[in-house]
């Protein structure tokens, strides 16, 4: 009689030794596959009126620009005091996370985005917001639409798609 074959699945220096046949490996595999989509993206905002941003970790780095406050931002890692993020343009670099709130903006990244009275195509046009315009973001709705506010205080939905921040 033969042994099954043995599947190794390893983490780090642990490993996991189960029978091809187990009934634990599809379940361990589907289990993988579902954290792999449970990471979502981690946005942020600029807090401050003008916010340096660094090469390295540190005050004394080599300084890259300058970020407004409302500007949106993706954590990317944080280390002790400081933020790893990544701009709308794909660049990164650090900032100090005192310097980012958790009230969040979005970005329009369409050359011009319509914001709706509802979260639907067909529904009155509340206005137009051109490329790069920066929109507070209130509410998720689940169904590729968001409720955002612009500065002037007017409010609608916009397409998921056509802003950068989410």
């Amino acid at each position: 009689m033969h042994a099954a074959p043995a599947l190794i699945v390893r983490a780090g220096n642990a490993g996991l030794k189960f029978a091809a046949n187990d009934w634990r490996v599809p379940f361990f595999a589907l289990l993988m596959m579902l954290s792999v989509f449970a990471c979502a993206a981690e946005f942020r905002s600029v807090a401050d009126n003008a916010v340096v941003l660094y090469d390295a970790p540190s005050a004394k780095a080599k300084k890259r620009f300058i970020l407004g406050r409302g500007y949106p931002v993706e954590i990317v890692v944080v280390v002790e005091g400081w933020t790893k993020i990544r701009d709308a343009g794909g660049e990164l670099a650090w900032i100090e996370a005192k310097s980012l709130t958790e009230r969040r903006s979005v970005m329009v990244k369409a050359n011009i985005a319509d914001v709706r009275a509802a979260a639907e195509d067909k529904a009155p046009l509340v206005f137009q917001a051109e490329q790069n315009v920066l929109l507070d973001l209130n509410e998720l709705t689940g169904t590729g639409w968001a409720r955002v506010t612009h500065r002037d205080g007017q409010s609608g939905f916009i397409k998921v798609a056509a802003v950068w921040g989410v």
